[in-house]
């Protein structure tokens, strides 16, 4: 297993407001790459979507704890099991997120597939700071 961070970002928006958001999973899409998303089918709970290469990759609630963390799960049928750990906290200026991966993947995986993920958490955090900021 492999841990991959993005970056922590601190949002203008109070926690239960961000926490919020990224619950629905309908919102993911504002968040995601649009010139590298298609295919996009979203739910409250669940989504799915196929990124440039040709891969579909799904995610679904896996637990929730209400205004503090978000997991997601892939769902069956993605090419890579993973959860990614959303978190969120009360800071002076509004609320901090970041996200956690964690990637069940061989060493081989990992070199391909690390790095777009890092830049894909990275560009998630970017968004909803340009959202909430």
């Amino acid at each position: 297993m492999a841990l991959i961070e993005s970056k922590k970002v601190v949002l203008k928006a109070g926690q239960q407001e961000v926490y919020s958001f990224v619950k629905d999973l309908n919102n993911l899409i504002e968040l995601l790459p649009q010139d590298k998303v298609s295919d996009w089918k979203g739910g409250d709970s669940s989504c799915s979507f196929k990124v440039s290469g040709g891969y579909s990759l799904g995610l679904e609630h896996k637990s929730l704890s209400e205004f503090n963390q978000i997991v997601l799960q892939s769902s069956a049928g993605s090419p890579l099991k993973f959860d990614l750990d959303i978190q969120f906290k009360s800071v002076e200026a509004g609320s901090e997120a970041g996200m956690v991966c964690n990637l069940e993947a061989n060493a081989f995986v990992m070199m391909m597939v690390e790095k777009p993920l890092r830049n894909l958490f990275d560009f998630i955090a970017e968004r909803l700071q340009q959202k909430f900021g």
